[in-house]
């Protein structure tokens, strides 16, 4: 596959698949890479440059058919990132790189740009994974939009870590585990933070802008558990007892996964 992609694009290359990445003008391009192999890294990345380098030269000519001196001049430096020539159009690329055509499921997903999952008056929740975007069998993504003022909503991921990546704004973000241990953090754009299956977890927006953040998960599919909707599907009189408030009240919590707060 031979495209060009916009901000806001998920591109999935399964394990094992030789890829390659160019930036176009005016400025390049700037990309997240997320592996679902917390070991992985440039440094277990097989480069092409690496093995040509590593591989006598004879064995090179005759693997290719052409003179061994074709090679002489090959780089004896690997190259991860480079600075290269800008590509032409993207026809006679496509042309260049076809094999047996398009795949049956695409590596490319437009998450930014697509219809949101959830919407609210306090923000947005875009999501990425298997259901939607077939061939990401290993990692689930949501990209969530918290206006000034909102809430990402008290909740729990029941199937996976989550890793986060802070694209925008400013907040906070505060996770609870059993002992009753719990963390309160503020958190930047640039920022990483990490919740471990399973435990409760809110994020706030605590600045005047938008707050963006990505979220990432080592499972097939996106999967969260609201803490209102729970509450408010469970007998009341049982909820009343527990957190010493009327029936009146806890009917009046929200269900349906509001995501994003208010509503």
């Amino acid at each position: 596959m031979h495209r060009r992609r916009e901000g806001g694009d998920l591109w999935y290359f399964p394990a094992g698949l030789p890829h390659s990445l160019q930036g176009l003008g005016p400025d390049g391009c700037e990309f997240l890479i997320c592996f679902d192999e917390g070991k992985a890294s440039e440094f277990t990345t097989l480069l092409m440059s690496e093995w040509f380098t590593h591989t006598p030269p004879d064995i090179l000519g005759q693997n290719f058919g052409v003179p061994v001196e074709t090679f002489k001049d090959i780089p004896l430096r690997d190259l991860y990132i480079f600075q290269g020539e800008l590509p032409g159009d993207l026809a006679p690329d496509r042309a260049a790189v076809s094999g047996k055509g398009a795949p049956p499921h695409p590596f490319t997903f437009s998450l930014g740009s697509g219809a949101p999952a959830r919407e609210t008056k306090g923000g947005t929740v875009h999501i990425a994974d298997s259901r939607n975007f077939t061939v990401s069998t290993t990692v689930a993504a949501a990209l969530v939009t918290v206006r000034p003022g909102g809430l990402r909503e008290m909740h729990w991921h029941p199937n996976a870590d989550e890793w986060q990546y802070w694209i925008k704004g400013k907040g906070q973000m505060t996770v609870f585990n059993t002992g009753p241990n719990a963390v309160t953090m503020d958190f930047n754009s640039g920022d990483i933070g990490y919740v471990k299956k399973n435990l409760g977890h809110y994020v706030k927006n605590t600045g005047d802008t938008d707050l963006q953040f990505l979220e990432v998960f080592r499972a097939p599919y996106f999967a969260d558990v609201s803490l209102s909707d729970w509450i408010a599907r469970t007998p009341p009189a049982m909820v009343a007892q527990h957190l010493n408030v009327s029936e009146a009240t806890i009917a009046k919590f929200r269900k349906n996964k509001p995501e994003v707060m208010p509503v």
